[in-house]
């Protein structure tokens, strides 16, 4: 009985001291923003929010920050060169420090802006340190699960487990795992022409996604040197043969214009390197990965990067680029090739709202105002690739015209889902849309706003969902990020953010243009105004001037001041507009008869009337 005693004694002990172990094991954290996935809009997400005064964590699989930027190679920005919104602006301007200026990082011919990969990592890891920020590199989540109002999330990093516990959570993955994880409604691939109201969309859906590229980020080693690969399997040159062909595909009409030596440069990089990231006949491919699981994922992207160095190899070999070898100073890989594909396109969020073409095309036409409600503006076409895929239907989506475009908040928020915001290419736009709100400055724009949501939400203790839209916008503009995509208004212009305001109400209505690769938006703010188009504003805004007849003068100061005292029901004086503006640049006296510009009327109207403050709903109409 002793001995027995005795073996059940130890065998209890060993069990609880099992246990023990195990539970110790799990390292646990508690956090109050959870931002998985440390890519363009995950990074941005995390700066905003801690910036606010948020707790923040981000888990990144690898040990860069910046994802597409910087880990998959796509260092080359596409757009908003002339509207440096927020967080973007603050990384090129360290990128100019850096290199010595502007005129530096104008190497290559597809963009204003180009960097080395690792330095755009060392960048974004300087922004990146804020005081309650943390981050955790080369870590995996495993489970994710509700528990009470918040999240309960596992993971895992060198084979050591953790548990962490946070309040909301930020998908910024590169796939929108998360949000699949969780079965919150998403799409993927084209939308069918009757679902969005987009005639130029195909009339049935389809699961077609665009090319992804494998880049490879090629250096120059010298006259005379030979840095040919060895020749990858499947190698076929004819594969390649039209890859000089450097026509602009937004023209009218396409004629070739072979030129290798364009080809080449297209992405170069300072320090004579260069980005190889080519879609005709280059190293784009059609691999939908999107549903596959890890192992299956990892398995797939051999191929990818096989194409990618059979590319390679042809231009040393076929095109006599011997001196231009795979760098071996940029990514900590054996291989030298980018931790990660770039992905141009994602899972797409089933949004509270849905952004379309028709959104985009013509933004103050359309039954809803989503452009109240934005937090991210981009200004590219609607680029996409799929010269890869012959089954991909033939629709020259370069070729539809759009002026610049802002992206609303409730493209961030599921519908049914509380606890979670979604980010970088997977938010709720439509297939087409999705061509353009994929570049890198949009996707750190919009993880910006991400990061901004969040914090008002945790601040306020909201679900997303639940948040003013206008505090989260005033968020952002005190953060020098736009809502509109006035190209015309700075955001070093004194008057940024009351111009950015009034934008956002629709008073005062912008002018877009599409424009060859960076379409417009303009505000004029020194032109003037017709009393007919002032009051056709005012009154979506305002529906008790329907009995407010303008003529077709333009507005002055006596027609402003009888608009303000009839909206206010008291006696505005042309006076007490003068006064309004006291310290600005009017220095004579206001008469009845000065002409008005829009800068002006935007100041008096956020003065007398405070626009902005009035609440609206996530379709941009105005809450009672």
């Amino acid at each position: 009985m002793i001995r027995l005693f005795l073996f059940n004694r130890i065998l209890s002990l060993l069990l609880l001291f099992s246990f023990s172990s195990a539970t110790a094991a799990i390292k646990e954290y508690n956090t109050e923003l959870l931002i998985i996935g440390g890519g363009a809009s995950g990074t941005t997400a995390a700066i905003q929010a801690s910036r606010m005064g948020v707790k923040t964590l981000i888990l990144e699989e690898t040990e860069w920050l910046g994802g597409m930027l910087t880990s998959a190679g796509v260092s080359a920005i596409d757009g908003n060169h002339q509207m440096p919104s927020g967080l973007w602006g603050e990384f090129r301007q360290k990128l100019y420090q850096h290199y010595g200026g502007p005129a530096a990082v104008e190497t290559g011919w597809v963009s204003n802006t180009l960097f080395e990969p690792s330095i755009g990592n060392k960048v974004l890891k300087e922004m990146a340190r804020q005081t309650n920020l943390s981050i955790w590199y080369k870590t995996e989540w495993t489970s994710i699960k509700r528990k009470g109002k918040g999240w309960e999330i596992e993971t895992l990093s060198k084979g050591k487990r953790s548990r962490i516990y946070a309040r909301l959570i930020i998908d910024a993955t590169e796939t929108g795992d998360v949000m699949a994880f969780l079965k919150i409604p998403y799409r993927i691939g084209m939308d069918s022409r009757s679902s969005t109201g987009e005639v130029q969309a195909p009339e049935q859906a389809n699961n077609i996604i665009q090319d992804m590229t494998y880049v490879v980020t090629l250096k120059d080693f010298g006259p005379g040197s030979d840095r040919t690969i060895p020749k990858p399997a499947g190698y076929d040159p004819k594969e390649f043969e039209c890859s000089c062909d450097v026509a602009d595909p937004s023209a009218a009409e396409h004629h070739p214009n072979i030129d290798c030596s364009q080809m080449i440069t297209y992405g170069k990089l300072p320090n004579q390197k260069y980005m190889i990231n080519w879609p005709k006949c280059g190293n784009d491919i059609y691999l939908n990965i999107l549903e596959m699981n890890k192992k299956e994922r990892t398995e797939a992207l051999k191929s990818a990067k096989l194409h990618s160095l059979r590319f390679i190899y042809y231009l040393q070999s076929k095109l006599g680029y011997k001196n231009l070898g795979i760098a071996d100073d940029e990514y900590p890989t054996a291989d030298k090739l980018p931790m990660i594909p770039y992905h141009r396109e994602s899972r797409r969020l089933d949004g509270l709202v849905t952004l379309t073409l028709n959104d985009v095309s013509s933004p103050y036409q359309q039954k809803t105002s989503l452009y109240r409600t934005g937090v991210a503006i981009g200004d590219y076409p609607i680029d996409h690739h799929h010269l890869k895929n012959t089954a991909a239907p033939q629709i020259d989506f370069v070729k539809i015209k759009v002026p610049s475009y802002n992206i609303p908040l409730g493209a961030l928020i599921p519908k049914n889902t509380s606890g979670i915001i979604i980010a970088e290419k997977s938010i709720s736009v439509t297939n087409i849309v999705a061509g353009a709100s994929r570049l890198q400055p949009v996707v750190l724009t919009i993880g910006q706003a991400a990061g901004a949501l969040a914090a008002v939400a945790l601040k306020n203790q909201q679900e997303p969902a639940e948040v003013s839209i206008r505090n989260v916008q005033a968020a952002l503009l005190a953060s020098k990020a736009y809502l509109m995509p006035f190209i015309d208004v700075k955001a070093t212009d004194q008057d940024f953010i009351i111009l950015q305001k009034i934008g956002a109400t629709g008073l005062l209505k912008g002018t877009g243009i599409p424009y060859k690769w960076a379409n417009q938006t303009w505000f004029y703010p020194e032109l003037s105004i017709s009393q007919f188009d002032l009051i056709q504003g005012f009154k979506s805004f305002y529906p008790e001037l329907k009995e407010f007849y303008p003529s077709g003068e333009q507005s002055n100061a006596e027609f402003v001041s009888k608009l303000f005292s009839s909206l206010l029901q008291k006696d505005i004086s042309v006076a007490d507009l003068h006064k309004a503006l006291k310290g600005r640049d009017f220095k004579e006296e206001l008469q009845k008869q000065t002409v008005l510009n829009r800068r002006t009327i935007a100041i008096l109207t956020d003065q007398f009337l405070h626009p902005f403050d009035r609440q609206i709903d996530f379709e941009g109409n105005l809450k009672n």
